[in-house]
């Protein structure tokens, strides 16, 4: 790690730079990769003592490594893979073929890469559903393949009149009108429908139709009959691994392992990248922007700054208030974040026995879901909704040691614990977190106990991640993992506020990069692309 990212010292970087990042999470480093390779002096500057923002790894108790914030990886775009050479500088990203669903009465439900084991699982529950699982998800594989031409590059400026964008709209209209009639009245389902209206097209278990409506929620505060959801469902359809579209995997050596084939890939092409570099203030010289202060007082020049904070973080933070035009600051005000997740990271003596399927087997290798139906989604929505965290949430949870063995001991583990809904905006106020932090840990690690009994006694060691650390940590504003809702009024051309949606900022020469710009959150990489190529594009 020191080799690849060593400390910054104020005596290091002395040259003028074409372009400073300003945070090395996997976006940022993206961005620096493609400028570095475009033969552009980048430097990276990262807070943290480590890379990777909220996709880091990092040996939280000896021997045992976390994904600490983000775990699993989908959303990576195959082409920056193949573009920037990843796998070369160690991308690794192992498949993920299981979703385990465990229910309160001591039943269960398997989906696993098995297309006929899937169908005789979803059978038990329901025959008509276990005929549909397979038109579902070729419906949602082909909504996906139109929807990544849109995630894939710029979103479209509705209010240009140049013929390029007028070109692209043309051209999305075109694509919307050769899908089938089906898939068009799909589409718009999909795009004003919640979650469970949107499956209850499809299926009639709510055994199924709750664990899949989760997709829906993740990195919003919505329930999952709360309209838009569908679209973010889909949004996490978009999970691509070597072709096969839903396809979700563990990183090797936890999520850090794609920010440092990222950073790998950028010092390949020349990029200089420094951690415990904390960016203070962006420096601004008749309306543009020329370089940044680092703590301590250390000036660095460059003709461009990139930020890959979200928009909160560089506006009203790095630049200031009054730097930007009044209204410009209202629709930034309007953006929303409303984190609503939290994690706990456990490391464990023993894998966990499930009451519904003991012992060991493939049930444990994926994702485990609980989420046993809609209402019990609704009531955990309904305790965030007046300000507390979930008492019964829904839970995600992977033991990635499993399949990487690298990051515990022999004979031990680390489990993963994405935990929906833990709201920032707690009735006793954000700052009050820290005291509850542990209430929380209690909460979940209970209601796990009622699925897997021996869950309270492997536990060795135990991390409770809550928004407002998310928000300390890593810069996360109101600690959601998407740098902003991904509402519908959110995405596109209104990402982070309309008429500057594609990278450039009212700042002359200070871009954006991170999550909080088009396509939006999850380790994809996208945005760090797209911002990059256009930059370039305007020299």
């Amino acid at each position: 790690m020191d080799q690849l990212a060593p400390p910054f010292h104020s005596d290091i970087p002395t040259k003028r730079y074409d372009a400073i990042v300003v945070g090395g999470g996997h976006n940022g480093l993206v961005c620096a990769a493609y400028l570095a390779k475009a033969g552009k002096q980048v430097l990276v500057l990262e807070n943290r003592h480590i890379l990777g923002g909220a996709a880091a790894s990092d040996e939280i108790f000896p021997g045992f490594t976390f994904s600490v914030y983000s775990y699993v990886v989908s959303l990576f775009r195959p082409h920056i893979i193949r573009e920037l050479e990843l796998t070369r500088h160690g991308y690794q990203v192992i498949p993920l073929e299981c979703t385990f669903t465990p229910f309160p009465d001591g039943e269960s439900m398997t989906r696993c890469g098995d297309p006929e084991a899937t169908r005789h699982e979803i059978a038990r529950f329901s025959p008509a559903d276990a005929e549909m699982a397979p038109r579902f998800s070729l419906a949602m594989t082909q909504m996906a393949s139109f929807i990544k031409h849109l995630i894939d590059s710029p979103a479209p400026d509705l209010a240009s009149l140049r013929i390029s964008e007028l070109t692209k709209l043309l051209g999305l209209g075109r694509r919307f009108k050769a899908l089938a009639d089906g898939d068009k009245y799909l589409f718009t389902k999909m795009m004003t429908m919640s979650a469970v209206e949107f499956l209850n097209l499809w299926f009639e278990s709510d055994r199924l139709i709750g664990p899949m409506s989760v997709s829906g929620i993740i990195g919003t505060f919505l329930g999952v009959r709360s309209p838009g959801t569908a679209y973010v469902l889909l949004h996490h359809y978009m999970g691509e691994i070597d072709g096969a579209f839903r396809s979700w995997g563990f990183s090797k050596g936890g999520t850090g392992g794609v920010s440092l084939a990222c950073a790998r890939a950028a010092r390949s092409f020349g990029a200089d990248i420094r951690t415990e570099a904390a960016v203070e203030k962006i420096i601004l010289r008749q309306g543009k922007a020329i370089g940044v202060v680092v703590r301590g007082g250390h000036e660095i020049k460059s003709q461009t700054i990139i930020s890959a904070a979200d928009a909160h973080q560089t506006f009203f933070k790095l630049v200031g208030e009054r730097q930007l035009d009044a209204d410009f600051v209202q629709r930034l005000r309007r953006f929303k974040y409303r984190g609503s997740s939290a994690k706990v990271n456990l490391a464990v003596d023993r894998l966990p026995n499930f009451s519904s399927k003991p012992g060991d087997g493939p049930h444990l290798c994926g994702d485990i879901t609980i989420a046993p139906g809609v209402e019990y989604l609704e009531k955990a929505y309904d305790d965030a909704k007046y300000g507390d965290f979930s008492k019964h949430p829904f839970l995600d949870i992977v033991i990635p040691s499993l399949t990487d063995p690298t990051v515990a001991p022999p004979g031990k583990h680390v489990i993963s614990i994405f935990v929906q809904y833990a709201p920032y905006h707690i009735k006793e106020g954000a700052a009050q977190w820290p005291a509850k932090r542990e209430a929380l840990g209690d909460t979940v690690i209970d209601t796990l106990a009622e699925y897997c009994p021996n869950i309270k006694d492997s536990i060795l060691h135990r991390q409770v991640v809550t928004p407002w650390d998310l928000e300390q940590d890593v810069g996360l504003t109101e600690g959601n993992i998407f740098q902003g809702e991904l509402s519908l009024e959110q995405l596109g051309p209104f990402r982070p506020v309309s008429g500057w949606s594609r990278y450039q900022t009212p700042i002359d020469d200070l871009w954006m990069c991170g999550s909080c710009v088009h396509p939006g959150g999850g380790i994809m990489g996208a945005p760090g692309e797209l911002a990059a190529k256009s930059l370039l594009k305007s020299i």
